[in-house]
């Protein structure tokens, strides 16, 4: 055994034994089956495909609004995590393991659930107060607006997980230090808090915003998938199929792989002593 960087104990290799044999066999299964579906998909793109992909006004229309909504989302996760991640770390408050379960909730509410509770929300009367002229005025139902609203609600909570799990690994000691120093409570948070738990905010943050991109129940039913106006990539995946184009739908998943991919190596690349090959 040896030590890595960070002083944590690494394991040079398996030993050949019964555990690791199986083990590393249902890694090696899992793999494999993950790779033969990226292949698959692969096999039946070709460059008519991806041309049409790219010449298309309307594909190019939904990836930007997917860009567009996707960043508005990604700010308000962001807006959202570093508050109330930090609160849920650092404080315990009556309700403090309740909220902390509503925090979750939204990871394993099934996404339609997500979106018709937002169309039932918008038929109450404060629902009604808020898209109607006399009221605020903010439409939400079949508009821009409501791609984010659902992007927010299915997202938010993987970027607040990641932010509490950062904050969590930040020695409170360091911020009681810093109070001693003479620095405010808030100055505290800003100098030493956030700082350190930087790179656990961003992981969570990006994570948050690979799985806003990837939304399409809730918006199906809450925002439509109307060509032009509310289709994004995965409402574009969608649309194609209906019509019988897998080849055009398979190119832009690929896509949306791809996007999910530098994703993953930026999440991982925040990750302390990570290192892509070698042990």
């Amino acid at each position: 055994m040896t030590d890595d960087s960070n002083g944590a104990t690494a394991i040079a290799g398996p030993r050949v034994n019964l555990l690791s044999v199986v083990t590393i066999g249902f890694m090696a299964v899992f793999i494999i089956g993950v790779l033969v579906l990226l292949l698959t998909g692969l096999s039946y793109t070709d460059y008519q495909s991806i041309a049409e992909v790219l010449g298309s006004k309307p594909i190019r229309a939904a990836f930007r609004l997917s860009a567009v909504t996707s960043a508005a989302t990604l700010g308000l996760v962001v807006v959202f995590a570093v508050p109330v991640g930090y609160a849920l770390s650092r404080y315990r408050f009556p309700g403090h393991v309740v909220a902390d379960t509503i925090v979750d909730l939204p990871i394993v509410l099934p996404p339609l659930v997500i979106g018709v509770s937002l169309l039932g929300f918008f038929k109450t009367p404060l629902g009604q107060f808020i898209e109607s002229p006399r009221g605020l005025n903010l439409q939400f139902v079949y508009t821009t607006r409501g791609i984010i609203l659902c992007q927010f609600l299915v997202s938010a909570s993987y970027g607040i997980r990641a932010a509490k799990a950062a904050f969590d690994g930040v020695d409170r000691r360091l911020e009681d230090l810093a109070l001693t120093l003479g620095c405010t409570r808030m100055q505290a948070f800003r100098k030493v808090a956030l700082p350190l738990a930087r790179n656990g905010i961003v992981a969570g943050a990006i994570m948050a915003w690979a799985r806003a991109v990837g939304v399409f129940g809730p918006l199906m039913i809450f925002a439509g998938a109307v060509r032009m106006k509310t289709e994004v990539m995965p409402t574009t995946i969608f649309l194609e199929l209906s019509i019988g184009r897998v080849e055009v739908a398979i190119a832009v998943a690929i896509a949306m792989l791809t996007m999910a991919a530098i994703a993953l190596i930026l999440i991982h690349s925040l990750a302390p002593g990570r290192r892509w090959w070698g042990v």
